[in-house]
């Protein structure tokens, strides 16, 4: 967990420069941990940031690492806050997830209306390949494959390559919490 507070150095974050301070902490965080491709932010503490400050630390590190190391927020406290932080990731249409614990939603980039029941299928289990997505909803293993590759290029979800049961490699799928 990552307490971002702590590397704000107070509850309020405003403006780019303070943004790329806390996204140069941000960084160097994830780069001292190259084995863990998840992380969690927690924004618990923090009352208030613009637009300007999400964009230039949060949203900024979830678009650097996209695909390859996923960030999902826990502890949002305000509406206020919520509101920025999807005005910063859809700026640059960087899809960000917030946990709750339960479930998972997302702010920025909204999922296409094609590949929500794909996204919502990942997001229901800890892990999913395209051919059980693929079965349980009478489609080819191609089209799945390709909803949920879509789903990870565009940051909604993170990837691993596996053994497949035919010897081949396929992607296994994990939401990112």
């Amino acid at each position: 967990m990552i307490p971002l507070n702590e590397l704000m150095g107070r509850a309020d974050g405003w403006g780019r420069a303070m943004g790329r301070e806390v996204f140069q902490k941000l960084l160097a965080h994830v780069e001292s941990h190259p084995d863990q491709s998840t992380f969690r932010i927690s924004l618990k503490g923090v009352k208030r940031a613009d637009v300007s400050f999400c964009s230039e630390s949060v949203v900024e590190l979830a678009r650097r690492f996209k695909g390859a190391k996923g960030f999902c927020l826990v502890d949002v406290a305000t509406s206020d806050l919520e509101e920025n932080l999807d005005a910063a990731a859809r700026r640059v249409e960087q899809p960000l997830m917030i946990w709750d614990g339960r479930k998972a939603r997302f702010l920025g980039l909204p999922v296409s209306p094609g590949n929500q029941e794909a996204l919502a299928f990942v997001l229901e289990r800890p892990q999913a390949r395209a051919a059980e997505f693929a079965q349980t909803r009478g489609i080819t293993i191609a089209n799945a494959s390709s909803k949920m590759k879509q789903l990870w290029a565009s940051g909604f979800l993170m990837r691993r390559e596996s053994a497949a049961d035919t010897g081949g490699t396929e992607f296994v799928y994990q939401r990112i919490a």
